[in-house]
């Protein structure tokens, strides 16, 4: 008789149902047995709970844990278990669902892979056209190299030093007018604060300490900017005046260092 007639007897089903019944059956047994088992035991170890001495405390313990084996041992002799009926048909039914589970974990697998190769595949395009684009950005830079070496223009070294040396006196010149101007619309508008203005408490002594104008404060930050560009941050100290360091955090002037509250840094504009 074929796989496929095996299949469609109604026998055969028949036998698979009583074979699943009587392994519930004997799985339901078996658990009994345990908890009669897991009863005995605990009312084993309740007995003789008398104090025992240090001498005889080890033989008691052992010959309780004796008595407690002997009784498990001879329930265990009484029981018969009963055997599952592995004929032909029932092992070519557990086959089948074997075969179907590791069907199912290759395909989920195959899944896997085939979703991978996919993304690999993106990437591999991706990649491969940022290298031809990279590739052509060469040999234009290639060919445009080549051009500018292949003109022969004799420029005299005085004249281009002579050059050079126009455009940075006219640079500094530029950034004195610049630093001029700077400090007259700091100090037209950002005076430092009259000293004579009443207090609002007249119990506060005046205080001595000497307060730099805003166009110092500036000076301070951009010098520590450029001169050590790894650690920008400077120390507020007593002479800073509070509105004037308020009013660089809050036009973005200004950052506060992120773990020290007390140290600012002058943003970096020419970045």
């Amino acid at each position: 008789m074929s796989v496929s007639h095996r299949d469609l007897d109604p026998d055969r089903t028949t036998d698979v149902e009583d074979v699943t019944n009587a392994k519930e059956e004997l799985i339901k047994h078996c658990e009994e047995m345990w908890k009669d088992m897991e009863e005995c035991q605990n009312k084993l170890s309740l007995v003789g709970t008398e104090t025992l001495t240090e001498s005889n405390a080890r033989l008691s313990l052992l010959v309780m844990q004796m008595k407690c084996l002997t009784a498990e041992l001879s329930q265990w002799q009484k029981e018969t278990p009963e055997v599952l009926p592995l004929n032909e048909e029932f092992l070519l039914s557990l086959g089948k669902k074997e075969f179907q589970k590791l069907r199912h974990d290759l395909e989920l697998v195959l899944s896997t892979i085939q979703s991978k190769n996919e993304k690999l595949k993106e990437d591999l395009e991706r990649e491969q056209l940022w290298l031809d684009e990279q590739q052509q950005v060469l040999e234009s830079l290639t060919a445009l190299q080549n051009e500018s070496e292949g003109r022969s223009v004799t420029v005299s070294e005085s004249r281009v030093f002579n050059e050079l040396k126009t455009k940075l006196r006219d640079v500094k010149e530029y950034k004195e007018k610049l630093l001029l101007t700077l400090s007259e619309f700091l100090e037209d508008h950002f005076p430092l604060p009259d000293r004579n203005v009443k207090k609002k408490k007249k119990n506060i002594p005046e205080s001595t300490i000497h307060l730099i104008t805003l166009h110092e404060i500036l000076e301070i930050l951009l010098n520590r900017l450029f001169d050590v560009p790894h650690d920008p941050y400077v120390k507020i100290s007593d002479s800073f005046w509070p509105p004037y360091i308020e009013l660089l955090l809050r036009n973005g002037i200004a950052l506060r260092h992120p773990e020290d509250p007390t140290r600012i840094r002058l943003e970096a504009f020419h970045q």
